[in-house]
């Protein structure tokens, strides 16, 4: 592994990212305010299980094909920024359901909150192209290991990093709605709140830059 004057660097900069407001907390907080605290804790598992193809891609180099060919990135993202927009929308449309027992109800939320957001990590070519350009900068061809070893090494450490960040907004937005009522208004303004944040993070990665 790098030496600690490298090292150091390293967690200073995955520390800032992980904290930076961004989407990707904007995301698991709207998850949260539509499935519950529990729904927010599955999303950000699914976030996580789901950055590890990157962190492996990144390590294998094949990140390196969304420069390489930009039509694979273009049609990852608009595929990406479509399936947030379905699942916001999916969200505005939810009813709920007296017949369905609530805790089987939950089950069903908490599991489509986990599937929902692993995809969504997998198609996002922008962590993709974050971790191809961020670990890079901290290997060394000095060290033991192998660039590749210590690429797979540090993105397992920022996927870490970035998942608890996701754990921290979690809990957060878990307390602003324990705070709240939990009248049937309510619950459809969280959940028109939840929708349509993640409606607007899918037209903000259609339209964005690299």
């Amino acid at each position: 592994m790098p030496g600690w004057e490298t090292l150091l660097p390293f967690f200073a900069a995955t520390l800032v990212f992980a904290i930076l407001p961004g989407p990707a907390l904007l995301y698991t907080a709207a998850q949260t305010l539509a499935h519950g605290r529990r729904g927010g804790f599955m999303a950000a598992l699914g976030i996580h299980l789901g950055g590890f193809a990157h962190v492996g891609g990144a390590a294998l180099g094949l990140a390196a094909l969304f420069s390489l060919v930009p039509l694979l990135y273009s049609v990852l993202k608009i595929g990406g920024a479509l399936y947030l927009i379905y699942i916001g929308f999916g969200i505005l449309r939810s009813r709920f359901d007296p017949s369905v027992p609530q805790p089987e109800m939950r089950r069903r939320s908490e599991s489509r909150a986990f599937l929902q957001s692993m995809v969504v990590e997998i198609l996002n070519p922008k962590t993709a192209l974050f971790f191809v350009a961020f670990l890079p900068q901290f290997a060394s061809p000095e060290a033991a290991l192998p660039i590749w070893g210590q690429m797979l090494i540090l993105g397992l450490i920022v996927n870490l990093a970035f998942s608890l960040a996701d754990v921290v907004a979690v809990l957060l937005t878990g307390a602003v709605l324990s705070a709240v009522s939990k009248g049937q208004r309510t619950i459809r303004l969280i959940r028109w709140a939840g929708g349509s944040i993640l409606i607007g993070l899918g037209a903000h990665l259609a339209f964005s830059e690299r």
